[in-house]
């Protein structure tokens, strides 16, 4: 185990090298795009292609989709997800694409199966270690680790001393309470996204980079922590007590991007439920979705001690 860690180590270093990171320089400044939970139709292909237009005019770094590129109940054929990742693959920046609900574990509403489903994304949008668009970037896989060689979906990389990780935590509970298969499938994943992002937060800590971005497409329903009134197992529970426990030890900033209700959430959403205090070290965005199609950008600044300012979506095209 401590021999694959230092593979892992040494992997990222290699990245690190080669992107230039480290700490940010003090005025070392550059942005990035988010979007998610469309196209749902066809008919919204147009618009998703007029957004990334306007993203591929943005002076942005990269860009990242969270997720939901059909509706729940459309098939979940091969041909729509290359469709869809043609569709990506057109950006002009490099493009990171996270899975949704929509596209495997709900799956079962078309009649196939999510877990085959999974597979057929990891294939079509997780193949090699680049990222999706006609500029690309280095990607290190999980499932570089023979523990986790079927975990393709969870990349990371580093641009501008900002550490970037992907964790598939889809919407519809995270896949947990449907039935025992999905339950054992929720463990299993859950085990890969912990460890994931375990090694992240420690390898941004030990290089001292400036910072920490968590992108996944599922909802991590912080109300829910300080709302009891759960009927059914919460598929999100473990997730927010792992980010809890992340925040009260690094000092750096933290930014959480995720999908899935379709609404501009930007808070800071992890409390403490016995003593109720706010942890204010990490941030929270949700972006917009169906009918919805917008994008939101960062801007990360290395002389703002938030790090990220995150610029609502009527505003993430303008310079």
């Amino acid at each position: 185990m401590i021999a694959r860690r230092r593979a892992h180590a040494a992997a990222l270093a290699a990245l690190l090298a080669l992107a230039g990171a480290g700490p940010l320089a003090a005025q070392e400044r550059f942005s990035f795009a988010l979007m998610g939970d469309a196209p749902y139709f066809d008919l919204d292909v147009p618009a998703v292609e007029s957004m990334l237009a306007e993203i591929d005019a943005a002076p942005v770094a990269f860009a990242a989709h969270l997720g939901d590129i059909k509706r729940a109940s459309a098939p979940c054929t091969d041909a729509l997800f290359e469709e869809r990742r043609a569709l990506l693959d057109r950006s002009r920046h490099p493009l990171v694409f996270v899975p949704g609900d929509n596209e495997w574990t709900d799956c079962d509403r078309s009649g196939s199966d999510p877990e085959e489903r999974l597979s057929a994304l990891r294939r079509v949008f997780h193949s090699g270690d680049q990222s999706l668009g006609r500029r690309r970037i280095a990607l290190e896989r999980q499932s570089a680790d023979p523990r986790f060689a079927g975990f393709r979906e969870h990349v990371r990389w580093v641009h501008g001393g900002v550490l970037f990780v992907t964790l598939n935590v889809p919407g519809s509970n995270n896949n947990l309470g449907r039935s025992p298969a999905a339950d054992a499938e929720h463990r299993r994943r859950m085990a890969a996204v912990f460890d994931w992002l375990d090694e992240a937060m420690k390898l941004a800590e030990s290089r001292g980079l400036a910072g920490v971005v968590i992108l996944l497409h599922g909802d991590p329903r912080f109300d829910r922590d300080t709302n009891r009134r759960v009927r059914r197992p919460d598929g999100y529970l473990a997730l927010r007590n792992v980010l809890r426990a992340h925040a009260g030890w690094y000092r750096k900033p933290m930014l959480l991007a995720h999908g899935d209700s379709h609404a501009f959430v930007l808070d800071r959403p992890l409390v403490d439920p016995l003593r109720g205090l706010r942890f204010d070290g990490l941030t929270r965005v949700e972006v917009p979705g169906w009918p919805v199609v917008d994008w939101v950008r960062v801007d990360v600044d290395a002389a703002d001690p938030a790090l990220f300012r995150v610029q609502p979506p009527a505003a993430s095209g303008r310079p």
